[in-house]
């Protein structure tokens, strides 16, 4: 790779990895205040069976009005809404970035890792949450609910950043974009 090209993606690093802390922390702050509107604060077990009852029938349903008021739509699928708003925003920072199906890829799993990361981070800073890296969470909910210890998301977004660094700072540049 010349070092001009190696430059560029330096750069382009950079820039998702920017939008990335930004996304991370944002989400991080948006876990803060759903827990808080549906009363699920502290620190929450999933071992537990409360927990994990507490968890199902708040995500269940969400009332728009106070106790008395009207049910709003399932709460569950506008949760799941904004998961994939997530992904097609990641996917769309790295169609942004990438030139062609390879390095856009590439660029998704760095975003995707690095916004992961900042992530739990910011739970943390935020919340103390999780307690310690074999705390149980409830990962995505699309197409089902992935629950798993924290330290494995956080280990695949090591991962993902890792591989999609060296495949984008080692790659080739494709040939149409040669000579620009």
């Amino acid at each position: 790779m010349r070092f001009r090209d190696r430059d560029d993606v330096m750069k382009r690093l950079l820039a998702v990895a920017i939008f990335a802390a930004a996304m991370g922390w944002l989400e991080a702050v948006l876990v803060v205040y759903l827990r808080k509107l549906i009363g699920l604060e502290g620190t929450l077990d999933m071992f537990d069976p409360a927990t994990r009852e507490a968890l199902l029938k708040r995500f269940a349903l969400m009332f728009s009005k106070g106790e008395a008021g009207h049910l709003s739509p399932p709460f569950l699928l506008i949760e799941q809404t904004r998961e994939a708003a997530t992904i097609v925003m990641l996917a769309a920072v790295g169609y942004i970035a990438g030139r062609d199906l390879r390095t856009r890829a590439a660029y998704f799993l760095f975003t995707f890792g690095a916004w992961d990361i900042v992530y739990y981070a910011s739970l943390w800073i935020l919340l103390r949450w999780p307690p310690s890296p074999q705390t149980l969470d409830l990962l995505f909910l699309l197409p089902f609910p992935w629950v798993a210890q924290a330290w494995i998301p956080m280990a695949i977004s090591v991962l993902f950043i890792g591989w999609s660094a060296h495949a984008l700072l080692k790659g080739r540049v494709p040939a149409s974009r040669r000579g620009r």
